[in-house]
């Protein structure tokens, strides 16, 4: 199956025709698979949480979703038009 065929990867709705491919395992971490999500969902995952932490979930997205964040994140986002856009806070610290 196409990657672009499939669900987002984070909140499971239809991707639309601006597509990132976020490394559930990032990159500087050994991460080699990608999978395809919206910017917000991509910003929002980096904004959330540090490459170590992403590190640690690896491909666990149930273990992502279940985090406050990200869940309410997820609700805010679930009616969204696939090509919807806004500005994505700054990561806590």
């Amino acid at each position: 199956m196409d990657a672009l065929a499939k669900p987002c990867w984070l909140c499971g709705r239809r991707l639309g025709k601006r597509v990132e491919f976020h490394h559930p395992v990032p990159k500087s971490r050994g991460g080699r698979q990608t999978e395809a999500v919206h910017p917000i969902c991509h910003r929002t995952l980096h904004a959330t949480f540090s490459n170590g932490e992403l590190g640690r979930f690896g491909a666990d997205r149930e273990a992502l979703i279940a985090n406050p964040d990200i869940a309410r994140f997820l609700v805010w986002i679930a009616d969204k038009d696939p090509d919807f856009h806004a500005p994505t806070a700054a990561r806590k610290r």
